[in-house]
């Protein structure tokens, strides 16, 4: 067998599929690439550093290659274009050229649907206007769970292939924390997460309740996380009506107000729970969904979206309309007797090939057709 730096090169038929992946540093893309990624057959383009970007930050958005002039200028460096996020800030107006300068060039479209309803807006109009652009013109459509694929369907006519979602914590470290988990000895732990409060959020009609949930289950902790932004005067979204919400909760919360985690930290924090509970409105998929099952972390979802499609959870009814408080109770409970069987990590990792596999089926398909 030749060494790799005398290999012969491919036949153009073999080389790898080249793909404008906006974006491609994001850990779900990353990790669209087999584990063992010796001779891959999808070469992804590292994404362009923004205008103005510092060059220390690994920051792909606004992502450069979402436009028509750039793709006019690279059009020989790439065999497709595979879209993700990153979409939001830009224009239906924008994402027409994009479309337009994509079908100049030659080059097939490809559109993750992972946000059917975006979780970072009130109002879903202009995310809806967006994808009313990006459905129809895609060559290809991706999403993550049949319930998604059903409603593409129904809205647009198109069909989506469903590609499952990758492990999000390298399985090494999965492996790690999921060890220190089996030696604890602490009470059961709920955790919710505020984060910087997505618009999808109802902290306030949610938090009270598990408190509630808390109380019926003997010892059980409820840990409330929040942002400095968020919880503290000064913050730029400080929300005043929420802090002092936690704050009369006393000693019923384990409070702890933190600025944003590394990975390295929020890893640590969802494996030291029991149980995280998603306290959304909207919303569709999540990634956070998925790094808890890598963790050996139970999630409680809210009945919106297609959380219960993309993975086992216990699930209450929660949406933009309804709130069935007893539901969630339940579902604390449920979570709490029944906890919902590990997730093989060696089943994690033979579906991460899987995953690869199927887009670089999708991508041979577009290109070698």
């Amino acid at each position: 067998m030749l060494h790799s730096a005398t290999r012969a090169p491919r036949p153009a038929e073999l080389r790898p599929v080249r793909v404008a992946s906006i974006p491609a540093s994001h850990v779900y893309v990353r990790h669209l690439a087999p584990a063992q990624p010796e001779d891959a057959a999808v070469e992804r383009l590292p994404d362009p550093r923004p205008p103005g970007s510092s060059p220390e930050a690994s920051q792909w958005w606004p992502p450069v290659m979402l436009d028509a002039d750039w793709i006019a200028a690279h059009g020989d460096d790439f065999d497709l274009m595979h879209l993700h996020f990153g979409f939001d800030a830009f224009s239906v107006d924008d994402l027409r050229a994009v479309v337009a300068a994509l079908r100049t060039a030659g080059k097939p479209l490809v559109f993750t649907v992972h946000d059917l309803r975006n979780p970072h807006h009130t109002d879903r109009r202009a995310h809806d206007e967006q994808l009313d652009v990006l459905v129809p013109a895609a060559d290809e459509l991706i999403t993550l769970t049949p319930g998604a694929a059903a409603e593409i369907a129904r809205r647009w006519g198109r069909t989506a292939t469903v590609i499952g979602h990758p492990h999000v914590v390298e399985l090494d470290v999965a492996a790690r924390l999921r060890d220190r988990r089996a030696r604890r000895t602490d009470p059961f732990r709920i955790g919710v997460h505020l984060k910087s409060l997505r618009a999808c959020m109802d902290a306030e009609a949610v938090v009270p309740v598990l408190v509630r949930a808390a109380r019926e289950l003997p010892g059980a902790v409820l840990q409330v996380n929040g942002h400095r932004d968020v919880l503290e005067p000064g913050g730029a979204q400080f929300d005043a009506r929420l802090a002092a919400m936690l704050g009369d909760l006393g000693d019923e919360i384990d409070l702890r107000v933190h600025d944003f985690f590394s990975d390295a930290e929020l890893w640590d924090y969802l494996g030291s729970l029991d149980v995280s509970v998603l306290p959304y409105r909207h919303g569709t998929h999540s990634g956070w969904l998925e790094a808890c099952r890598d963790l050996g972390t139970d999630v409680v979802a809210p009945s919106c979206g297609y959380y219960a499609d993309q993975a086992p959870v216990h699930t209450y009814r929660l949406d933009e309309t309804t709130f069935d408080e007893e539901s969630l109770v339940r579902a604390i409970h449920r979570a709490h007797d029944a906890p919902t069987p590990l997730l093989d990590l060696d089943d994690r990792a033979r579906q991460r090939d899987a995953v690869s596999e199927a887009h670089r089926a999708v991508f041979t398909r577009l290109v070698r057709s």
